[in-house]
């Protein structure tokens, strides 16, 4: 059960983070497709994953919908992940075309990551690099990985998708 709920926090993640396309960034629905790859996994080399770890962890792409609000782009440039009580945001840098910011996380998860995201002429790119660790059982496992994003603007009505909460700040 702490694995499906590690899956469902790095997943949300990922995802809450990389969102743009476009040069004139819009509040709306979004959707994002992610991929995530481990230079250093948690799991032991040969171990089957719970179904709900290999969809966040396994490597294939993984699409959701994300609402971005004016108050998260006029803050950050770009969605910042929902910080859930263990990880913050900190050094946000933003220029006219992208953004940068590191995310400290301690508790579950405890390390780093290097935010970025750029968009131009109806592109977009997003990025997060986490090296920290990862408490599997009684003793913490050291994990990097890397999401890499791309999203497309799918309107201003965000429908029955809620926005994120705001994230803390270091």
């Amino acid at each position: 059960m702490r694995v499906r709920s590690a899956a469902l926090a790095l997943s949300v993640l990922t995802v809450g983070i990389m969102l743009w396309a476009q040069e004139e960034r819009k509040p709306g629905l979004w959707e994002i497709t992610t991929t995530m790859t481990w230079q250093q996994s948690p799991f032991p080399a040969g171990m089957q994953m719970p179904p709900a770890a290999a969809a966040a962890f396994g490597g294939a792409p993984h699409t959701t919908q994300y609402c971005l609000t004016q108050a998260m782009i006029d803050k950050y440039g770009a969605p910042m992940p929902p910080s859930r009580g263990e990880c913050a945001i900190a050094n946000v840098s933003k220029t006219a075309s992208s953004m940068t910011a590191d995310m400290v996380c301690t508790g579950h998860m405890n390390g780093k990551a290097s935010i970025e995201s750029h968009w131009s002429n109806g592109t977009a790119t997003g990025k997060v690099h986490f090296v920290g660790s990862m408490q599997m059982g009684p003793n913490p496992t050291p994990v990097e990985w890397t999401a890499e994003s791309t999203s497309v603007y799918k309107g201003s009505d965000c429908g029955s998708v809620q926005p994120p909460p705001m994230p803390k700040e270091q």
